[in-house]
């Protein structure tokens, strides 16, 4: 099997994965793009709305809405920067924290109930490849 083809092998069980984890949140939850800002900002602490925006390959103005929502809701808080005034801090509040530990919970549970049905080794190969992936997602190899 060439490198392509490996690489589309790997990439339709990620999204089919992921498809399969969306539908297990609860009616209701947060929106892609809500867990992409919290996720953010619970692994790298508080941001910029840029850097956000950065990390998430998306542009500020498209994510506008997002922050407002968030917010709105408590998830999230906004301070004017300590450098620049004019430059706001996103940092994640304790119900931001508790809404996305939730919203985790609920795919992690039906997760761990089909990693059930694998095997030891099985489950040790799918660890150790979600170990990879998430240094791949970090990874632009143009550079």
């Amino acid at each position: 099997m060439d490198r392509l083809s490996r690489a589309a092998q790997i990439r339709r069980g990620i999204v089919r994965l992921n498809r399969r984890l969306r539908q297990e949140r609860g009616e209701g939850g947060l929106s892609p793009n809500q867990l992409g800002v919290l996720g953010h900002l619970r692994r790298h602490g508080a941001a910029t709305p840029g850097e956000v925006a950065a990390a998430e390959r998306q542009r500020p103005q498209s994510l506008t809405r997002v922050f407002a929502e968030l917010e709105a809701a408590g998830l999230i808080a906004r301070e004017p920067g300590t450098a620049d005034r004019r430059q706001s801090v996103l940092t994640l509040t304790e119900d931001g924290r508790r809404a996305l530990e939730r919203d985790m919970a609920e795919r992690d549970a039906w997760l761990a109930t089909a990693l059930g049905t694998l095997s030891e080794t099985e489950r040790e190969v799918l660890r150790l490849a979600g170990a990879l992936m998430d240094r791949l997602a970090d990874t632009d190899p143009r550079s």
